[in-house]
């Protein structure tokens, strides 16, 4: 929501914690702070443990600035160059994001602070590493107060990981469909008989359950007074945190085999096919120099890589998690820092969500590149998926700025790959999925500057700049 008067952008996700708030003005990104949160700031600003974090980048860069009414301080942090959620992480971003999480919580403990919450929602990625974003729920630790964002924690970021780890099942549909994550309620029904003894689950799903409904009356003080007088310490307090800490670093789920882990070497490319492809992808992309690229359908990332080479940044969705999850740990592994993967089904992606549908903010809207790829998506889209072609065309341009450059594949019908689709749907049902079609499609949406036949003939490039 913006202020007509003064520009101001309110961030819709900001808003459960009275006492800060984010918002957004002249393209920075801003945090009020009423007058106990700022008390807070200062003092968090000069512990040993946040400049330390800060300075190896495991924090936002943040600094204070001139106020802005009628908050008492305003902090002015970094930019991250692409909002995701949790639901869009890989099981190994997940893990790496609350291992992250944990390691804040410890040192902040150390240093005689904590956090008000543990919400996955608080971190963001630079490329693979994972980034704390939200300063403003630092607070010093008083004694016997139990952790306040253990709850979330739990339904956002551990739960999830359990789930998948013990069972096998995704989680990014579970976190989706609820912004708070998984109920120990619902946990509980996962995680009967045998599997109540799985590890993690006897004292976070059931005897937290427990706890929970044994504590459903009292207030967060008669809590507290309870474990004050039980000996509960800032020591305990980090014991348990290093307990988790060894959990979630023991949960794993290696990526399996799927229909998409193995596609660049079944999806019927010739060598000369990829080579060319390549060729055009890489020119394309470094004609445009783009801040922002978008890789559509990435699979193992190999033109993610390539327009990493010419963009700042690059964003690279694939629906399969496993498919993700192996890209994510290579690219780790290689310390590259410019491609952010992502879990997202282009015929389903990310809807808004939260309070009133806009407090995490859908796909589309979070989404404006300056280069789009899109290769070997159309024909999945159109045939696979029974999306009309033109909202096909219609889908891929509106995820440019105008201006951009637009890298789209189309698999001709007598194609290998797009003949196994059409066999598995009733003749004729497809009349208007054809070359000629595509280009009358995308030559209203965009302005065609060249087009490329690969060797095969049954494939066609294009790139295509969007119009405003």
């Amino acid at each position: 929501m913006a202020h007509p008067d003064t520009g101001v952008r309110i961030d819709p996700g900001s808003f459960r914690d009275p006492g800060n708030r984010v918002f957004h003005r002249d393209g920075e990104v801003l945090r009020g702070l009423d007058e106990r949160s700022a008390r807070d700031w200062r003092a968090l600003a000069g512990s040993g443990f946040f400049r330390t974090l800060l300075a190896a980048g495991k924090l936002c860069g943040t600094e204070e600035v001139a106020p802005a009414p009628p908050w008492s301080a305003t902090l002015r942090h970094e930019r991250i160059p692409f909002v995701s959620h949790p639901y869009e992480w890989s099981f190994g971003m997940l893990r790496d994001a609350a291992l992250l999480h944990l390691e804040i919580l410890r040192a902040a403990l150390v240093d005689g602070f904590t956090t008000k919450d543990g919400s996955a929602y608080n971190l963001q990625w630079r490329g693979t590493a994972p980034v704390f974003i939200d300063i403003g729920s630092f607070q010093p630790y008083r004694d016997g107060e139990p952790w306040a964002g253990y709850r979330q924690f739990c339904q956002t970021l551990l739960y999830p990981l359990l789930l998948q780890a013990h069972l096998g099942v995704d989680f990014q549909p579970w976190l989706r469909a609820r912004v708070d994550g998984l109920e120990p309620d619902q946990m509980r029904r996962f995680f009967g008989g045998a599997r109540r003894l799985l590890p993690g689950v006897p004292t976070h799903v059931h005897l937290h359950g427990a706890m929970q409904q044994r504590h459903a009356r009292a207030t967060t003080s008669d809590v507290r007074a309870q474990l004050r007088d039980a000996g509960y310490s800032r020591e305990l307090a980090a014991a348990t945190v290093r307990g988790i800490e060894k959990l979630v670093r023991r949960l794993d789920r290696r990526p399996g085999e799927s229909h998409w882990s193995d596609y660049q070497r079944t999806c019927g490319y010739s060598v000369q096919d990829r080579h060319a492809k390549e060729r055009f992808v890489e020119e394309a992309v470094a004609a445009a120099a783009p801040a922002m690229a978008l890789d559509l359908g990435a699979n193992d990332g190999r033109y993610a890589r390539i327009a990493a080479r010419h963009a700042r940044y690059v964003v690279a969705v694939e629906q399969d998690p496993a498919v993700v999850d192996a890209l994510y740990r290579a690219l780790r592994a290689e310390g590259e820092r410019r491609i952010l993967p992502l879990v997202m089904d282009l015929a389903d992606p990310s809807p808004g969500g939260g309070w009133r549908g806009v407090e995490r903010a859908g796909f589309a809207a979070r989404t404006r590149a300056d280069v789009v790829l899109a290769l070997a998506v159309v024909h999945h889209l159109a045939i696979g998926r029974n999306v009309p072609l033109a909202e096909v065309v219609d889908q891929l341009a509106g995820l440019a700025t105008p201006g951009a450059a637009l890298v789209v594949e189309f698999v001709h019908p007598e194609d290998p790959m797009a003949r196994r689709l059409l066999a598995n749907k009733p003749d004729g049902l497809f009349p208007d999925y054809r070359r000629e079609e595509f280009e009358r499609l995308l030559a209203a949406r965009c302005r065609i500057t060249r087009r490329a036949e690969l060797p095969s003939g049954t494939r066609t490039l294009y790139r295509a700049v969007v119009s405003g």
